[in-house]
């Protein structure tokens, strides 16, 4: 087990003094957690979040629990299933801040009822990935000129599960839709633009991992509960059973983040605060760079964007 974590939990003594942390999908579950945790090591966080509402919520919360610092909790208006609200989201960041120490991209929307994104994508596909990778290309010049620095992708063991693979002639899933289908490919996607964005961030002081949080009880699972009722007599009492808290399930987002033993580890996989081995389909790197090409064309970037 690492030096900084001790029975799972990662030591609250690693200070962050200075540092400037954005969390996507902040408001809620372990990305909360993460800004709670962050706040009491003296970062500075910028929530994005969709739902502002739900955001001054969590920001009430943070402050309660960290000691009344207001100052240190930033709240940003972001939908990643808007390439317009996430451009707008970059382009602030971009002319109101002067660095970012880590952006964590933990955001995401699990085996939800077929939908397409305000761009017209498959609503998994759009936001776990297609959003992710269109915001933390626009703000990684910003990312590079704070080097040191780190970008912390959440991914999910659900990477290798539901058999798993990338149509790369129906990227959208417009044929045979399965929730849990769509899920488990943009959780693999994940970790394939990791890889890729690892690869590219050599020799920059920027690393970037990805990780699975372990079966964690919060409401990322809404979508199971109903309008899938297979999985979600599988899925529900499974949770209520066996899921470990948010604040618990955090804990390998707060790892990559402050641990100093993985400053200059990059492009690994992680789960319980240590390097874990992803599926074959997630080392392929050939997939990797095809999907950052797909996706360039997807999000309307170019490679000097």
């Amino acid at each position: 087990m690492s030096k900084s974590v001790s029975r799972g939990w990662v030591n609250p003594d690693i200070k962050m003094t200075g540092k400037t942390v954005i969390i996507t999908g902040a408001n809620t579950g372990i990305g909360l957690e993460s800004a709670i945790d962050f706040v009491k090591r003296e970062a500075r966080v910028i929530l994005g979040c969709r739902n502002m509402e739900k955001a001054e919520e969590a920001k009430k919360r943070i402050v309660a629990e960290t000691g009344g610092n207001e100052d240190k909790v930033i709240l940003k208006q972001l939908d990643l299933a808007s390439f317009a609200s996430v451009r707008a989201f970059a382009k602030d960041v971009n002319e109101n801040e002067s660095r970012i120490d880590v952006l964590l991209n933990n955001a995401g929307v699990m085996m939800c009822p077929k939908g397409k994104t305000e761009d017209g994508f498959e609503t998994q596909y759009g936001v776990n990935h297609l959003g992710h990778f269109l915001l933390t290309n626009l703000l990684l010049d910003l990312v590079k000129r704070s080097a040191p620095s780190r970008i912390v992708n959440v991914s999910s063991l659900a990477h290798r599960m539901f058999s798993t693979k990338i149509d790369w002639d129906d990227m959208n899933y417009d044929n045979n839709y399965s929730e849990t289908g769509a899920y488990g490919r943009s959780k693999l996607m994940n970790i394939l633009f990791t890889r890729e964005l690892s690869r590219r961030l050599e020799g920059t002081n920027v690393t970037a991992n990805s990780l699975h949080p372990g079966s964690v009880n919060t409401d990322l699972q809404r979508h199971v509960n109903g309008t899938w009722s297979l999985m979600g007599l599988f899925i529900t009492p499974y949770m209520k059973l066996f899921g470990v808290t948010a604040k618990r399930g955090a804990q390998t987002n707060i790892f990559l983040t402050v641990a100093p033993e993985v400053e200059n580890v990059t492009g690994k996989y992680f789960t319980n605060c240590a390097q874990a081995n992803e599926s074959d389909q997630a080392k392929n790197d050939e997939d990797a760079k095809r999907l950052w090409e797909v996706s360039l064309k997807a999000t309307g970037l170019s490679e000097s964007s």
